[in-house]
């Protein structure tokens, strides 16, 4: 009876060690990226990004990412401008991974222009800098040439 009673305790001891040691879900992700360059080094980008809240019951994302930098624009001609354009692949309510864009540009030669921003239920972000003119969207080149820089994925 006594060998029972300890070995009781004894497992009582490595459970409550094991849930203590365990990391908690809402642990806060952070990372610098970048520098990050468009071709020729006519723009670049350069920032922080905060994932938090990881969740791997269904598919891995991460509840909130929060993404923050700055972008240069390093071309002299004024109809162009420095683009960081983010592919954010999220989960949606039917539990697919569909993505969007978010474009932030800078048409101010050598000076930088802050941004910050946040997003919900987070598979991976992307980044690609280009540079380019001053239309609604970035182009096709600047989407598809070349590769994406993976800035985060949940795992």
């Amino acid at each position: 009876m006594t060998i029972t009673r300890t070995l009781a305790g004894l497992a009582i001891v490595a459970t409550a060690t094991i849930v203590t040691l365990a990391p908690t879900a809402q642990a806060a992700t952070g990372t610098s990226w970048g520098p990050y360059y468009a071709p020729g080094h006519s723009a670049k980008a350069v920032g922080t990004l905060t994932a938090t809240g990881e969740d791997h019951d269904v598919l891995p994302t991460a509840d909130v990412v929060k993404i923050s930098g700055k972008v240069y624009d390093y071309t002299r001609k004024s109809g162009i401008c420095g683009l960081a354009v983010f592919r954010i692949t999220y989960r949606d309510s039917t539990n697919n991974l569909p993505f969007k864009h978010h474009t932030v540009r800078d048409c101010s030669y050598r000076s930088a222009k802050p941004f910050s921003f946040k997003y919900r239920d987070v598979y991976q972000v992307e980044l690609k800098v280009c540079a380019e003119g001053k239309s609604g969207k970035p182009s096709l080149t600047c989407l598809y040439a070349g590769t994406w820089k993976t800035l985060y994925l949940s795992k």
